[in-house]
């Protein structure tokens, strides 16, 4: 007998692969890629289960465009979400020979997408009736499939509910499962200040995945309707701006006797824009006690390099630019 167990890389995933593994059940792992959640498939290697990258990040995309069931505090189409995890799931049963789908939800945990009518509706959209089984909740829901047939003993299942993790962690001790991460810094999209800056990209229309992964990194600036500026905040972010840049971008940064960020220009650029993205750049350089320095800019690929001389800007004239 094999299922499909959904992971996410925290300790409700592997608990309940844990409990399901104990009886008996061969489980293959489906990790799937969204473009506002950190990759943790590693943290469940210690496990023993074949783990299946999954990449629906333009798929996601479409799904937050306009979310049939809407969305959370924030920007989080939580139900949405699930549902479409678990449609790719049923879609990849045939091919991994699964009879069922395991997944680590536990009942009134999250108040959108985890109460029992939220958890009733996503199994029926994702066309998954009677074959979703969840093992640290199982106990207060209906019987699934995999109970019923006997694949499964429900007395091995549990029934646990709402938003402490006591019940989890004592489980997890039990059960010897010592490795998992802190359920801190899960999904963006639960984030005012990422919602915010998305809200902004959308507006618009400038939704891809390359400007999702800049909105993860540094400062933002809208130039015009048509032109951003992204600074960065470390050399991490200012590496991770010159890899995200594309065909057409410009990158800003300090000459090479000035500490300071590489700034990624994107857009429709005129030489006001230019001297503007020169000017912030600037603000957030270590001037060593001048009022002025020298910010190295150049087109991507292969334009060649330009110097202006130029003094911070404002904090009256930035303040309408920052997002």
């Amino acid at each position: 007998m094999r299922a499909l167990v959904l992971i996410s890389g925290g300790l409700d995933s592997a608990l309940a692969a844990k409990l399901i593994q104990e009886q008996g059940i061969e489980l293959i792992g489906l990790n799937f890629g969204i473009p506002f959640c950190a990759d943790k498939k590693e943290a469940l290697s210690h496990l023993g289960i074949e783990i299946k990258y999954i990449d629906i990040k333009e798929k996601f995309l479409e799904v937050i465009k306009s979310p049939r069931y809407g969305f959370g505090s924030n920007m989080n189409p939580c139900i949405d979400c699930k549902i479409l995890m678990l449609q790719e799931a049923k879609g990849l049963m045939p091919e991994f020979g699964a009879n069922f789908i395991v997944t680590g939800e536990v009942l009134g945990q999250r108040p959108m997408s985890q109460n029992k009518p939220a958890l009733e509706l996503i199994e029926k959209r994702a066309g998954l009736e009677g074959l979703l089984l969840r093992p640290l909740s199982a106990k207060l829901l209906a019987q699934t499939i995999p109970e019923r047939q006997g694949w499964v003993r429900r007395e091995g299942l549990f029934g646990f509910s709402g938003r402490t993790r006591k019940p989890q962690i004592a489980l997890a001790k039990e059960l010897k499962i010592m490795e998992y991460p802190n359920p801190a810094g899960g999904c963006l999209l639960t984030d005012p200040g990422f919602a915010k800056r998305l809200k902004e990209l959308m507006a618009h229309q400038e939704l891809t995945i390359n400007n999702v992964e800049l909105l993860k990194m540094g400062r933002h600036f809208r130039l015009a309707a048509n032109t951003k500026l992204v600074v960065g905040r470390d050399e991490n972010e200012n590496g991770a701006l010159v890899n995200l840049a594309k065909e057409s971008d410009y990158l800003f940064f300090p000459t090479d006797e000035l500490a300071g960020p590489t700034s990624l220009g994107r857009g429709i650029f005129s030489e006001e824009l230019i001297k503007v993205s020169c000017q912030i750049t600037c603000r957030y350089c270590d001037l060593n006690g001048n009022i002025s320095a020298g910010i190295v800019y150049k087109r991507v690929p292969g334009q060649e390099n330009s110097l202006l001389k130029a003094s911070p800007i404002t904090d009256a004239e930035i303040i309408g630019l920052r997002i």
